[in-house]
């Protein structure tokens, strides 16, 4: 199951990397961006229908990360083209008037559902159990609607509110970019007359370490973009990452060691302990 989620994903990422090369318009590549993730998504059912878990671990890493993998990008993509459809016509304050009402709409979704954003952000899996397993529904537990009108077999308690959360990130990061263009400004990127740092390791190893930190929830109490984090580090170091995502999915991809870089941090922090303990 796997296997073949990855390689669907990577394919559907190629796909992805494509529309976006070929045009820049919001409209046209969210549309187009639909028109491959919606089939490749059917995909992704019709292989899990066929296949059988050899354990509840196996289906709750299925439900927390592969399946949010696809439909965060289903959700994300069909609300950047209906945020562009519904844009009013009436000048750039109200544009802005409208994305900042989009922006509040992610927080009120934040704000709803703050016990399971907290256990997303901080890596919990207590209760992965009920969140991520086809058992009959918790009713104590917060449950969106569309559960209920979900195919229950393909269908978890919180894996549509995960792929929720993490369309939602990237949402924010489009409409503080909008924001920003109406602005007539960019993200800062002034430079120090002398930089005391640098970042003498690889590009991956920096990604690695983003992804641990924003995982984490380590800014601004685990609300941080993964965006704002990585031009963050980008802006410090002075170095360009490109497609850090794609870097993230090859990362998850490594046969041996997923997080090397991180491996390789607590091995040498450890050594230097004992070391010290001498």
């Amino acid at each position: 199951m796997k296997t073949y989620s990855e390689q669907l994903l990577l394919a559907v990422g190629a796909k992805l990397d494509a529309i976006h090369a070929a045009t820049s318009t919001p409209i046209l590549y969210s549309e187009q961006a639909l028109k491959v993730l919606l089939p490749s998504l059917d995909q992704l059912k019709c292989f899990f229908l066929s296949h059988d878990f050899a354990s509840q671990d196996e289906e709750i890493a299925f439900f927390k990360h592969i399946k949010p993998q696809f439909v965060y990008r289903l959700i994300y993509y069909n609300e950047v083209y209906n945020i562009e459809m519904g844009k009013p016509q009436g000048g750039e304050k109200a544009i802005r008037k409208f994305l900042h009402h989009e922006l509040g709409k992610l927080q009120q979704f934040y704000a709803e559902n703050q016990s399971f954003y907290k256990y997303y952000r901080m890596g919990s899996s207590y209760l992965d159990y009920i969140y991520f397993v086809r058992n009959e529904p918790d009713i104590s537990f917060t449950l969106d609607s569309s559960y209920f009108h979900a195919d229950q077999r393909f269908s978890t308690p919180h894996d549509y509110k995960t792929a929720k959360i993490m369309a939602n990130d990237r949402l924010q990061e489009y409409l503080e970019t909008e924001l920003q263009r109406l602005d007539g400004r960019t993200m800062p990127e002034e430079k120090a007359d002398r930089q005391l740092l640098q970042w003498t390791s690889s590009k991956v190893s920096l990604v690695e370490l983003i992804y641990a930190l924003h995982s984490e929830g380590a800014f601004n109490q685990g609300t941080a973009a993964l965006k704002d984090v990585a031009q963050f580090f980008e802006k410090i170091f002075d170095v360009e990452l490109g497609q850090y995502h794609r870097a993230y999915i090859e990362m998850r991809l490594r046969k041996n060691e997923r997080t090397k870089f991180l491996n390789s941090l607590k091995e040498r922090l450890l050594r230097r302990m004992e070391d010290a303990d001498g």
